[in-house]
Parts: structure tokens; C-alpha cells; sequence
């Protein structure tokens, strides 16, 4: 009976997608379609590899233990599912890094346990640590000598006291029509990517290193911030709405420590949670002493193998005239420490191998090879992704594309958090565009319309736009991703959604599929054009 009722299900969806496509310049098979969605969408074990990723091996900082562990664990899975040649691939990183114990108190004028978390590569303290604490700004050269001979000793406030908005703005996003009918106009160079925070400039960052000097040389004990200015943050789609952080406990740590020859050598820092620093410069502006006791113990890794390090699997092509054609899916395995990397992006990861686990299981025989990678060194700026097309592709600085460079088909990305897939972004390469509308309808019943035709970025599929190679990131509820869970100490377990990453990881796996099925690759936009050369003779 529960054949006949799989059977039954097969020929119900077929007949629905055989009335969507008849008129389709697109030749899908519908038949190992339905046959993708039933295993995806009925027989998940897509949660699964989230709390292993997450649960088991979070969080996962490049250079550190727990990411080798998680890449042993996903290549494992690669074998398991008949995937072949999994296997690591090196860049450099330099040193890794963990926490190794953390804990904050205000102990003066009243008992308070601080929420906080320390940035990443910061060194750590010589032991406990109970330490005055005193604010501070410095804006300019003429503020140093304000503080010289009085900080000794002392824990560092470095930011002023910022306001803590009631929680009135969108939280939670979900795309609705309006959305998605923004998506969908031009220009393809609007930005839509995650919102992010303006970069300093030449003289800000000049300053910032004076002041870690200054502070160092003084003999500060640690410093404390709250966090960044931006509690808002662009949802993707509709430029017009702003997603509101979610403070009340949540922390985006902020600042990071070197990872070359001088890691270690920093003074502690450490982000609180902004309502308990606040409480601190309030105190203080009533000149009421403030004590801490802090103890924060870190590790520092050398760079050995693996270091830096992707992760790399194939499930191999059937076709003799096209099998050495690829067509890559990938998302990036690094996680940043706050937390277990869940959202950021274990979801990600998850839903890739999860589109290889569907294809194997289904019996799948792509004319073209799918490769799968889960990148290393995302978060300090596409480094895993940057090696491997430089590697393999081309050099973007020289742009002397390698013999494989024309075979790959496609790079799809999955990196925005665990929600429902609501259709893709074009990167302003309106004829593949046109490709994804017919690969959509199929899945329209999903929730997949929109084809966006803007150009995005934040994340590893830029690193093949980068080099001519069509890269292309899939466009997703935002769900709590921008409010709550991005780069904090909420990115755990419980903030992904299941049943959006079931379906996420199944139109991965169509997407996929469809591309390592076409008679021809997906159309290509021109190839970069070398950059000028600057300075020198």
C-alpha cells in the first residue's frame, strides 16, 4: 500500500507539472523531477545534517579544530551517498583560534552577570581578572593625551552609550507579493544583498590602530564594546523596508584579532550585550566606580594541515559528450564562534549535501558532473572560494581563464539563512534569467517565482562572477536571519526552520539537476575585463 500511495503521488504531480511546461522552450525531465521532490520534500534528512554541523561540531572557525572535524563528518556522508573523490583542498589562512573559557561579571556597585562574548582572535587574560572600569573616547590624535598614565590595569569602555529601540520594526520577513514583484525590477545592478556595515576609511582605520596601540602600551587589561552603530539591516528584496536587529540579550560581536605571526599579542576584547554596557556608562557618568571580574582563556592554532580548507565532492556525469562539464553548488562551512553556526551557515551546507543526498538516493543520472563544495574562510572574506576559482578557473588580476574555466555550467550558492526558497538572483544575466522561469515552474506550487535580476553580493558566489564563471545566489525568506541570528549569539539550532530548508534543499537539487541535464550550458554574460594596471612604471 505505501508503494501504490508513492506511485500514485508520482503520477498526481507529474500530471500537474506536464500541464505547466507544454508549452516549455526548457526540456526537463519531469519524471526524475517528481522523483526529486518526493525524496525531498517527504523523507528529509536535511535537519539532521543541520544538528550535526551545528550541534556536534559548532561553531566552525577556519583554522580551528571543530571545522576539520565537520569536514571528516561531511565527507564521510559524501562516501556514504557514492559520491566520489571527496577530499580537502589547502589556502592560506593563518593562524586558527577557540575559546576556551569565558566569563564576565560586573561585580561593583552590584552583583551582575555580563552577556558578552569575546571577539575572535582575541588574546586572552593572564587568569581572573578583577579590573576598574573606565570610558573612553578617543576621536583624534589630541584625545590621547587625555587618558596617557591612567588607563593601567584598567578595563576600556570604547564606545559611547547607544539607545535601545523598542522592537517595532520587521523581525520576521517573509517575501509576499509585493516582495517578490520588487525582486523583479531592474536595474540588475540595484544592490539586494544582505545589508552591511560602511567601511571605515584610510583615516579611520590609521586611528583604530593607534588607539590598540595606545591601549596595549598603557597596559589596559581588556577593552568592552556594544557592538556596531547598525542595528538595522536591509532584507534583501524590497530596499524600501529596513529589518530591525533584535537586541534584549542578543550580541553581534564585533572586531577581530590578527591571524599572522603577532596573534595573541592584542589586548582582550570582548562585545556585551548593549543594555548591560549601557548600564555601565550610566553608572559611571554618576561617577559611581565600576568593577569587573573577567576571565577569558583563548587557543591559538598554528597553521598546519589542513589550515585553510574546502571541501570537495563529485557526483559524476553520464553522458560521454558532456560528462566533463560541471556544474557546482556550494555554500560556505566556516562559522563564526558566538555561537554553533546554525543559520550562518550550517543551513546552507546542509542543503547542498542534502540536494547531493536526494540525487544519489533517487537513483539520479545527470548528463553532466555535480560537484559540491562547502568552503572554508567565508566570513574573513570569500578566501575558500577565492583559492579554489583562482586555482582552477582564473586569476580575476590577470584574467587568463584555465581549459576548465569553459567547462563549468553554473555555480548556485546557498548562504541567507535557512528560509524558503522564493526564486534567484540573476546577476544581471538576463538570458539565464529567462532559463530559471522555466526551470520554476515546476516548483511554483513551492513558493518558487521570482527571478531577481540584480546583481548581489556578501557571499562565494562572487568569487565565479569574479572570473566570467555564472555564479548565482538563491533568493530566500529572510526569516530572523538579518534581526537575530546573523554573526551572533543566537545563530543556533532552534532558529533554523525545518520545513523551509526541506524545501530549500530541494530546489537545490532540481536547480541542480536541470543544469547538468541542458543540451547547452547556461548562457554567459562577457568575460571580465582585465583590470588596469596602477602605480609603478
Amino acid at each position: 500500500m505505501k508503494l501504490m500511495r508513492r506511485i500514485m503521488l508520482l503520477v498526481l504531480v507529474l500530471g500537474s507539472l506536464s500541464g505547466a511546461l507544454a508549452q516549455s522552450p526548457e526540456k526537463l525531465d519531469l519524471a526524475t523531477i517528481a522523483l526529486i521532490r518526493d525524496e525531498g520534500m517527504n523523507r528529509s534528512q536535511v535537519m539532521d545534517h543541520v544538528s550535526w554541523l551545528s550541534d556536534v561540531y559548532g561553531p566552525r572557525l577556519t583554522g580551528g579544530p571543530t571545522i576539520v572535524q565537520a569536514s571528516d563528518w561531511a565527507i564521510r556522508k559524501f562516501n556514504e551517498w557514492g559520491l566520489v573523490d571527496a577530499h580537502r583542498e589547502t589556502f592560506p589562512f593563518g593562524k586558527g583560534w577557540s575559546v576556551v573559557r569565558f566569563s564576565a561579571h560586573m561585580i561593583e556597585p552590584q552583583i551582575q552577570p555580563l552577556i558578552g562574548f569575546p571577539a575572535s582572535w582575541s588574546a586572552g587574560t593572564k587568569g581572573t581578572v578583577v579590573a576598574p572600569v573606565v570610558s573612553v573616547a578617543i576621536e583624534s590624535d589630541a584625545d590621547f593625551d587625555k587618558y596617557r598614565g591612567k588607563l593601567k590595569g584598567a578595563i576600556v569602555l570604547t564606545q559611547p552609550e547607544r539607545p535601545v529601540a523598542l522592537l517595532e520594526g520587521v523581525i520576521v520577513h517573509r517575501m509576499g507579493p509585493a516582495d517578490l514583484a520588487e525582486a523583479e525590477k531592474t536595474p540588475a545592478q540595484q544592490p539586494g544583498g544582505r545589508g552591511a556595515t560602511p567601511a571605515r576609511t584610510p583615516a579611520q582605520t590609521a586611528l583604530a590602530t593607534r588607539v590598540a596601540q595606545f591601549y596595549k602600551d598603557e597596559g589596559v587589561v581588556a577593552t568592552f564594546n556594544r557592538g556596531a552603530d547598525n542595528v538595522f539591516s536591509s532584507i534583501g528584496s524590497d530596499l524600501s523596508k529596513r529589518q530591525q536587529r533584535t537586541d534584549g540579550g542578543t550580541i553581534f560581536p564585533m572586531g577581530s584579532g590578527s591571524r599572522g605571526a603577532d596573534a595573541g599579542t592584542g589586548v582582550p576584547t570582548v562585545t556585551l550585550a548593549v543594555e548591560h554596557y549601557n548600564r555601565m556608562m550610566r553608572v559611571l557618568a554618576k561617577n559611581i566606580p565600576v568593577k569587573v571580574e573577567l576571565t577569558l582563556e583563548t587557543k591559538f592554532y598554528d597553521e598546519t594541515t589542513p589550515g585553510g580548507f574546502n571541501t570537495i565532492a563529485e557526483f559524476p556525469g553520464t553522458d560521454p559528450a558532456l560528462k566533463d562539464e560541471v556544474v557546482m553548488i556550494g555554500a560556505h562551512l566556516d562559522s563564526l564562534p558566538a555561537a554553533t553556526g546554525a543559520t550562518d551557515n550550517a543551513a546552507g551546507s546542509a542543503a547542498v549535501m542534502e540536494a547531493m543526498r536526494i540525487l544519489h538516493t533517487i537513483g539520479a543520472k545527470p548528463r553532466r558532473t555535480i560537484r559540491v563544495a562547502l568552503w572554508g574562510g567565508e566570513e574573513q572574506g570569500l578566501l575558500g572560494s577565492k583559492a579554489y576559482v583562482k586555482e582552477h578557473f582564473a586569476d580575476p588580476a590577470s584574467m587568463v581563464p584555465t581549459p576548465q574555466h569553459a567547462r563549468v555550467t553554473a555555480y548556485f550558492n546557498s548562504d541567507n539563512g535557512s528560509g524558503r526558497v522564493r526564486g534567484i538572483w540573476a546577476q544581471g544575466n538576463l538570458a539565464a534569467g529567462d532559463v530559471f522561469r522555466e526551470w520554476m515552474k515546476p516548483l511554483a506550487d513551492l513558493g518558487v517565482v521570482a527571478v531577481g535580476p540584480r546583481a548581489v553580493g556578501s557571499t562565494d558566489h562572487v568569487s565565479f562572477e569574479a572570473v566570467g564563471i555564472p555564479g548565482f545566489q538563491f533568493m530566500v525568506d529572510r526569516l530572523e536571519y538579518n534581526s537575530r541570528t546573523h554573526h551572533s549569539n543566537m545563530d543556533v539550532y532552534e532558529r533554523v526552520q525545518p520545513d523551509d530548508l526541506v524545501q530549500q534543499a530541494t530546489v537545490i537539487a532540481v536547480f541542480a539537476y536541470d543544469a547538468a541535464m541542458r543540451d547547452e550550458k547556461l548562457p554567459r554574460k562577457p568575460l571580465p575585463v582585465k583590470p588596469a594596471p596602477t602605480g609603478g612604471q
